[in-house]
């Protein structure tokens, strides 16, 4: 191999050039990951060139998660003493105004700030990490989950009971067993009250009834498209928007207007996705 010597300034100009050629790959690379996790989601479709520099990096200690339970955010702080002891796929204990929810883990560090500022968050109020789960709080978690499924039959029974046109979707217990919420859909409103009442004697908990939407119910349970990949909703979509026949004809896809319709018999959420 040829030894070349270059003058000391040139070798410094060719060293900065690396070093910034080597930080645009690592964010190209950032940026790919995001766009595979994303899948079309419309905030990923603006354009890369230019968005990273409108919203400004949130420096704080931020990972991403998933969670059952009542989170605001898929994404909570945590703690400097948590630093380089949290990584994908732990379990934490997060605290929530006055609540405790049991999370996983989904990702940490530079991916994650990248992430954010690429969808625009920066210094909203977010939930926090109080610890990583102890066996005893995974012990707890499969209580709850166990005791959610026996919770299931008493339900039933309890509309049976006063006559209820309700159609149970899913059972939730807070991490702390301070309230369980029963998620559940309807054609109409429901007077519930006599059955709330049953249900908090029976749970010896707060009990939440919660009337969803059948778009809600299907973000819930999940299931594959006719695309052949997860529901969109039950992946990564946060927030529903409001679809209309109008973005299928702004595509000219109204003539194929029978199969627009999800599983949810609503129109799809990703006829939005070509839309500014």
């Amino acid at each position: 191999m040829t030894h070349i010597d270059l003058p000391v300034q040139q070798t410094e100009l060719l060293l900065e050039e690396v070093s910034s050629n080597c930080k645009s790959t690592y964010e190209n690379i950032i940026l790919r990951h995001i766009n595979d996790k994303c899948q079309n989601m419309s905030h990923c479709m603006i354009s890369q060139s230019g968005f990273l520099e409108k919203t400004p990096v949130d420096n704080r200690n931020v990972v991403e998660i998933s969670c059952c339970g009542l989170l605001p955010s898929n994404f909570v702080l945590f703690p400097d003493e948590l630093i380089n002891t949290i990584f994908p796929e732990d379990f934490v204990v997060i605290s929530n105004e006055e609540s405790l929810e049991i999370a996983q883990v989904k990702g940490i560090g530079e991916l994650v700030k990248k992430k954010r500022q690429y969808i625009g968050l920066f210094k909203e109020d977010l939930p926090k990490v109080l610890r990583k789960a102890t066996i005893e709080d995974l012990e707890r978690t499969r209580k709850n989950i166990s005791d959610e499924q026996k919770a299931i039959p008493k339900f039933r029974a309890s509309v049976q009971k006063f006559n209820l046109e309700m159609k149970l979707v899913s059972i939730h217990y807070q991490f702390d067993r301070k309230k369980l919420f029963f998620f559940y859909t309807a054609d109409g409103r429901v007077d519930f009250r006599e059955l709330a009442k049953e249900l908090a004697a029976e749970f010896k908990t707060r009990i939440e009834l919660r009337q969803i939407g059948v778009r809600d119910e299907a973000k819930k349970i999940g299931g594959i498209g006719s695309c052949g990949r997860q529901f969109c909703c039950y992946s990564f979509l946060n927030n529903f928007k409001r679809i209309t026949t109008q973005l299928a004809n702004d595509q000219n896809l109204l003539s194929n207007m029978g199969k627009l319709s999800g599983p949810c018999n609503k129109l799809k959420c990703c006829l939005s996705f070509e839309i500014e």
